[in-house]
């Protein structure tokens, strides 16, 4: 079928195919919970890193609400597993970036890893504060050379007026920064201190498998475990 001829079909027609879109899900459930929800995530990160089909298992998406209560979602890679007292999951960014701004305003975030091939996903809440200045320094100086140049390079979530004044902007702080690439002051990481974390496992007949640990309070890592109805 041409793009033309697909473009005019009915748009009940084409809801129509999307309403039947749907697959069946192995027999696997949660198993035994673990008591630690981090020693639960790390397993479940593990086995996502080492199947082949899937793809960046570090991958989550961010939800975040602006001033205005509007929410936002976006794609960001998870860089760094903090546990013991407080517990958190570090990702990084441009501090000027639409993210960070909703995160100044509101700081409370929702965290979500689907791992489809695995029939899994995993939802975390909590609250979100920046890194020191020296964990955001040792990881930029990890990162590529192209990549730190990028983090100089971009005025994130800003207007942007072609293509075309990113690559000089690119091309200008490469050759300011050929060799050692200082962090910018606009830049570094960010950490979420985990108040929930939910497990999803696909099961059969849609009786999926889920369990939610909350945390008791903010001043320990005890957590109170929960199945939930799928």
């Amino acid at each position: 079928m041409s793009k033309k001829e697909d473009s005019s079909r009915p748009s009940s027609e084409i809801s129509a195919d999307i309403s039947k879109m749907r697959r069946s899900y192995g027999e696997a459930g949660l198993g035994e919970l673990h008591a630690d929800p981090f020693a639960f995530f790390r397993s479940w990160l593990t086995a996502a890193h080492e199947n082949p089909l899937v793809v960046e298992a570090n991958a989550m998406v961010l939800s975040t609400v602006d001033s205005s209560g509007q929410p936002w979602s976006r794609s960001v890679l998870l860089k760094g597993l903090s546990e013991g007292q407080s517990p958190a999951f570090q990702f990084y960014s441009n501090y000027g970036s639409a993210k960070a701004e909703q995160l100044a305003h509101e700081p409370r975030a929702s965290l979500l890893f689907p791992w489809y091939p695995l029939e899994r996903q995993v939802i975390i809440t909590g609250t979100v504060t920046q890194v020191s200045r020296e964990e955001s320094a040792a990881y930029f100086h990890s990162r590529p050379w192209t990549s730190q140049i990028g983090a100089w390079a971009s005025a994130q979530s800003t207007v942007l007026d072609s293509p075309d004044t990113l690559q000089e902007k690119w091309r200008e702080m490469s050759e300011r920064y050929p060799t050692e690439v200082p962090l910018p002051d606009h830049w570094g990481g960010f950490a979420l201190t985990a108040s929930t974390i939910e497990f999803w496992q696909g099961r059969h007949s849609r009786l999926h498998d889920r369990a939610r640990y909350a945390r008791v309070n903010n001043s320990s890592n005890e957590w109170e475990i929960t199945r939930l109805y799928p």
